[in-house]
């Protein structure tokens, strides 16, 4: 659900959608727009709310309604993409995975860590760059120091401590 919005409104939202519905065989009961309209404060509401039901049903039909564990078995869900299924793969699985959005993108291109065009060429210059063992806390860590020193607007590299030491610039 985070696309088009930030991780403060999906975590305002989703405890009430889960209180209406918390299981997939719940969740296909509601509507469309019943979903819609638990969710209606993020971005691509009408969207996200015909995912939501069709991913249900689908776990429901497909994977016996428990969440799959591989990236290309998530990844057939409706609206979840590359980045998602990493996501639940690192978090909820404890599998090796390093989930690269736009924010840790900049990040390792700011710092030298990757010249990649895009997050598909980003996420494999990190995972060579750090070991498999490593990826799930090192994606957060990133994501985490950015926030705190390196964010992408107002950004003082003689504030960040990596941008400072390396003399990056904007």
């Amino acid at each position: 659900m985070s696309a088009q919005t930030t991780d403060l409104r999906v975590n305002m939202v989703t405890p009430a959608l889960f209180a209406a519905a918390d299981t997939p065989e719940k969740m296909v009961q509601l509507t469309v727009d019943e979903i819609r309209e638990h969710i209606r404060s993020i971005g691509l509401a009408p969207t996200k709310s015909r995912n939501i039901h069709k991913l249900s049903q689908m776990l429901l039909d497909e994977f016996g309604g428990k969440v799959p564990q591989t990236l290309a078995e998530l990844e057939r869900l409706p609206g979840v993409g590359h980045k998602t299924a990493s996501v639940v793969v690192s978090a909820a699985f404890g599998k090796p995975a390093f989930p690269v959005d736009t924010h840790i993108h900049r990040l390792a291109r700011r710092w030298g860590l990757s010249n990649g065009k895009n997050v598909k060429q980003t996420e494999r210059d990190l995972k060579e760059l750090f070991p498999p063992e490593e990826w799930n806390r090192r994606h957060l860590q990133i994501i985490f120091f950015g926030r705190e020193h390196c964010p992408a607007r107002q950004h003082d590299p003689e504030q960040c401590p990596i941008c400072s030491v390396y003399g990056v610039e904007e």
